[in-house]
């Protein structure tokens, strides 16, 4: 189990237990009257931080298509023979294929478990380029920058400002239909992260294997550190004149409580025999499948996961790096699929990829730089699999998408991305505008990948 230090222990677990501490806030919407809902769902947001080159992750093949994709991308196109072919019904004559490091996410997509979301990215209100050349439209604040539009995808703020992330906002429509879970709707395996911050609930945030302990304790009577757990907790326990010494111990408690529920619950269970890659992203994708798996011990009707890895900011050596994390991803996805598959909730859990960015077609000579729309990946039973959602731009620089050096304007936009899953997930159509407050400017409000 991960250690860490006190200070560290107080950064992590005081959101488990505020969280325990505000069921009966107010908040102005609930869904469905606060009734509990009569089924499991989860969504895993899979944040690849950096800016995932997702045009060399899925590519056209086809001639034409690939001859134009060849010559944008100079020196980092894949060699044609290369690409792993999917089967992409609706597209006409032009063929796919994807990185010939992705293997196992080819095989989900052939079988009709996962799906690709094509040029989404970051949008105020539908953008063509002259709009964009003549600043007739909003647009998203700071584009091509890293904090900025991991902000941006991750509260679909537009050109407002917000404090609040999709997820938060989901957390709390439903928190009224969720009062019986022992564990928070939202839980970070990498960390606090807007997407889950909220204005009435709290993300519960752990470390990369389970919640996170002070160094030094254990709850197993007759090992080192069980006395000294003991002793905080009588610490903890004492009566305390001051209004902060009482607030403060409080919050302790709630923390070290909440943490045994959550690791009681894991070790009730075995851990599922799907084995996972040895890196950060299987590690936390192997976490995430063992609190599925103790779902009835936590009692667990809906939960959002956010799950991250990074490396993908290429600006040099993208040629020798991208292969390696594209596996990863590849590997890391079709792992906690089958585990989902072994646990029976296949059709209960949806997994999507963000990104800050895509990147920019031309080369730099030895990689890429920031751009803005680019590819996702959508997996899990419930995803109409085996098919390319959105429209997937003409890769040709210069072309009616490109605002320069290949950054291309998304044609779907992340407030539609976010709706389709919210709408999945069981926030109905009339509260979606809640979640995603720039959908309103789109005539599409669900893409159609979820069943």
């Amino acid at each position: 189990m991960a250690r860490i230090n006190r200070r560290e222990f107080l950064k992590n677990s005081s959101a488990a237990a505020v969280f325990a501490a505000t069921p009966g806030l107010a908040y102005s919407q609930v869904v469905g009257g606060g009734a509990p809902f009569d089924d499991y769902r989860a969504l895993v947001c899979v944040f690849l931080f950096g800016g995932n080159d997702s045009f060399n992750m899925l590519v056209p093949r086809s001639a034409a298509e690939y001859g134009v994709y060849a010559a944008s991308r100079q020196n980092l196109a894949i060699a044609q023979d290369e690409l792993l072919p999917i089967t992409t019904p609706g597209t006409g004559t032009t063929l796919y294929g994807v990185h010939p490091a992705m293997a196992s996410l080819q095989q989900l997509f052939e079988a009709g478990s996962a799906t690709f979301v094509t040029n989404v990215g970051p949008l105020v209100e539908p953008t063509s380029r002259d709009d964009f050349f003549n600043k007739s439209v909003a647009l998203p604040p700071q584009l091509f920058s890293h904090n900025d539009q991991q902000d941006q995808w991750n509260s679909l703020k537009g050109d407002r400002t917000s404090k609040t992330g999709w997820a938060g906002r989901i957390a709390d429509l439903i928190r009224s239909n969720v009062t019986d879970q022992k564990m928070a709707t939202n839980a970070s395996l990498f960390g606090t992260n807007l997407l889950q911050s909220a204005e009435e609930t709290v993300a519960y945030v752990m470390g990369p294997s389970g919640p996170l302990e002070f160094t030094g304790f254990s709850t197993l009577p007759g090992e080192p550190g069980f006395e000294q757990r003991n002793a905080f907790i009588r610490i903890l326990e004492a009566q305390y004149g001051s209004i902060y010494e009482r607030a403060f111990a409080e919050v302790q408690q709630r923390a070290i409580a909440m943490a045994d529920t959550v690791i009681g619950a894991i070790d009730s269970r075995p851990p599922p025999s799907t084995p996972f890659p040895q890196s950060q992203l299987g590690e936390q994708l192997r976490t995430v499948a063992r609190l599925i798996a103790a779902r009835d011990e936590l009692q667990m009707q809906r939960q959002v996961f956010f799950v991250a890895t990074g490396g993908f900011d290429s600006h040099d050596n993208q040629n020798l790096d991208q292969p390696g994390l594209l596996a990863d991803v590849s590997e890391s996805l079709a792992a906690f699929y089958n585990a989902s598959v072994e646990l029976g909730v296949s059709d209960s859990v949806t997994t999507f990829t963000q990104s800050d960015f895509g990147r920019t077609l031309t080369s730099n000579g030895d990689g890429t730089d920031h751009a803005w729309g680019g590819n996702q990946i959508v997996l899990g039973d419930a995803v109409l699999g085996g098919r390319l959602f959105g429209t997937y731009p003409e890769l040709q620089i210069g072309g009616p998408e490109d605002v320069g050096g290949g950054r291309f304007i998304p044609s779907t936009s992340a407030d539609q991305y976010a709706a389709t899953l919210s709408r999945w997930f069981g926030i109905p159509d009339g509260e979606l505008a809640s979640v995603a407050p720039n959908l309103v400017n789109f005539a599409v409000r669900d893409l159609g990948f979820l069943a």
